[in-house]
């Protein structure tokens, strides 16, 4: 049976999250082509799950869902075009409402080869290998159409000034663009920095954080269009059939907004 191989074990964990979560709370998330895929992985990928670590990251997909949702059913024909994609099942879970939208899946060659392997060819999606901060996979978009650049788990590993330049760069290439991401505050920066650090996995020490989403859309000369914490709808829709310490992290986060999707309009 065929596996993914050759990339590194840290891009299975928000596949494992969505095939979890699918499982245990098909209402509020369901990814069929996730775990469809589950038997492709390796044994050791679930290590070190837990509730509250699954819906974080199947409530950030969620949340960003419906900013993509929203975006493609006002532009058509559009790109959605997901850089640092990994193994995201977003065209399964969204492109049979959306057959019009160009899907891009860009991600460095190793993860694409990956992909390939595993996935299959899929019309109106194309797999683009290459450093996302490069921006060489522009050339494999037509950018004058409304474009949805969507960041998913990515923008954290790097330092604000790498951040705000390539949104600078994007403002200049996409005129009619629009781009959604994920951040913590700087407070859950430090918080998960703590927490990497117990775990031994320095090199995975975390550098990015936003406080205030319109400040941080002027340093880049663009629009902020609307901010969301992940977990509103998981509450209203899970309440207790989350564990006790689940929920109580998930409200903690809401409250202190550690947990942010920005949604910023670059021109």
């Amino acid at each position: 049976m065929r596996k993914f191989e050759g990339v590194a074990n840290t891009l299975f964990v928000p596949l494992v999250a969505r095939i979890n979560i699918s499982k245990k709370f098909p209402e509020y998330f369901f990814d069929s082509k996730a775990i469809e895929l589950e038997s492709f992985l390796p044994e050791s990928a679930d290590k070190g799950s837990s509730e509250y670590s699954d819906m974080a990251s199947a409530s950030r997909y969620y949340n960003m869902d419906i900013i993509v949702n929203s975006f493609a059913k006002k532009h058509s024909p559009c790109n959605l075009v997901y850089l640092g994609a990994g193994l995201d099942t977003a065209y399964d879970r969204l492109n049979e409402k959306f057959t019009f939208a160009r899907w891009y899946m860009v991600d460095l060659p190793e993860v694409i080869r990956a992909r390939k392997a595993v996935f299959d060819q899929r019309e109106g999606e194309a797999l683009v290998p290459g450093d996302m901060f490069v921006l060489e996979w522009v050339r494999e978009i037509d950018t004058s159409l409304p474009s949805l650049l969507v960041i998913s788990g990515v923008f954290q590993y790097f330092h604000e000034e790498v951040v705000v330049s390539f949104i600078k760069s994007c403002r200049k290439i996409f005129p009619k663009g629009e781009i959604i991401f994920d951040a913590t505050n700087q407070s859950g920066l430090k918080f998960t920095n703590r927490f990497i650090k117990r775990t031994g996995n320095s090199d995975s020490l975390m550098y990015f954080s936003v406080d205030d989403g319109r400040n941080f859309a002027g340093k880049c000369g663009v629009e902020l269009l609307e901010e969301m914490t992940f977990f509103a709808d998981a509450l209203k829709m899970l309440g207790r059939k989350l564990h006790l310490l689940t929920r109580i992290i998930m409200k903690v986060t809401e409250k202190k907004r550690r947990l942010m999707i920005f949604h910023l309009k670059l021109n």
